[in-house]
């Protein structure tokens, strides 16, 4: 009785097997399969950047600031998937989820990286945004590859085209020794340096709920303090004043008036230079508009997206 049993059990098991993958009478396999999208992407030998990709529709690519990840960009990640677009967040190296191997982590590294996630993705056609160092890297981007997989850009409280003072240049709020300091609070407090920034972060202190806060807070400390300490560096040094003629492509600026990192007059320095730009000032938000506010943020993108 048992080896009936079994006999059954196989002849019933094939006859279901058999039945999902009959072919239609065109002769086609009716069995459908989905691949499920890559959640990390190698751009260099043991090197994987962790992405979000989410939605279908026009590509939307996100650059998260200094120091977080892509889970960043939670609050437009819904207002762009339920708007048709298909965004696509990109870790840097060295933050969040992605690797964090010894290396260089400056902006031709991190725009070379970027390059290799939109190759192997095929993306066409796309709006690269950035904020804070993110809008750096994505400006230096579409200069260095000359709009490679790129339409429009976007800039966010974008810390460009230089993030310090020059003799020739005031418009920055940090001089390259506050930087140096900041970099030396890395490697001796590295949490006095989260709370530095922390507080020129937003706009006031309750412009950003608690548990937002924690959230951001815990986001940073995801980093690698290397990554951390060399992107200062980054920050500190890289000068962008040569990328902006070679922007071609529609530009879009966002920046809070009330900016304690990257002050508004860099923003209109930049309006200025790329042909074409458009400048929207926030009033009610400091350097994180797109969480500060995320309405009037996300209604400004779209509308661009759109145009």
């Amino acid at each position: 009785m048992k080896i009936k049993s079994m006999i059954s059990a196989v002849i019933l098991l094939t006859t279901l097997f058999v039945s999902c993958t009959m072919k239609d009478k065109s002769g086609k396999s009716t069995e459908k399969t989905a691949t499920a999208r890559a959640e990390y992407i190698e751009v260099e030998p043991n090197v994987r950047l962790h992405i979000t990709d989410l939605g279908e529709g026009k590509p939307v690519v996100l650059i998260h600031g200094y120091p977080l990840s892509d889970a960043s960009w939670e609050y437009q990640y819904h207002a762009l998937v339920k708007e048709g677009y298909r965004v696509i967040g990109i870790t840097l190296r060295g933050f969040g989820q992605s690797d964090k191997p010894y290396g260089k982590y400056n902006y031709d590294q991190f725009a070379a990286d970027i390059k290799t996630v939109l190759d192997q993705l095929n993306i066409q056609d796309a709006t690269l945004g950035g904020h804070s160092m993110g809008g750096a890297i994505a400006l230096h981007y579409v200069a260095k590859y000359n709009s490679a997989h790129v339409s429009k850009l976007a800039l966010f409280s974008a810390a460009a085209p230089c993030h310090t003072k020059k003799t020739d240049y005031p418009y920055p709020f940090f001089t390259k020794e506050d930087i140096s300091k900041w970099i030396e609070l890395n490697n001796t407090d590295r949490p006095a340096l989260l709370a530095a920034i922390g507080e020129k972060f937003v706009y006031s202190p309750t412009s950003v709920s608690p548990g937002i806060g924690a959230w951001l807070g815990s986001i940073e400390m995801q980093s690698s303090p290397y990554a951390m300490e060399q992107a200062l560096i980054a920050l500190r040094d890289e000068d962008l004043r040569g990328d902006l003629p070679k922007i071609k492509i529609p530009t879009l600026i966002l920046h809070a008036k009330e900016d304690k990192i990257v002050s508004f007059a860099l923003a209109e320095q930049m309006h200025k230079a790329i042909s074409g730009s458009q400048l929207v000032p926030f009033d009610k938000s400091g350097h994180a508009s797109f969480l500060e506010e995320k309405d009037k943020f996300n209604a400004e993108f779209i509308k661009f997206l759109k145009q």
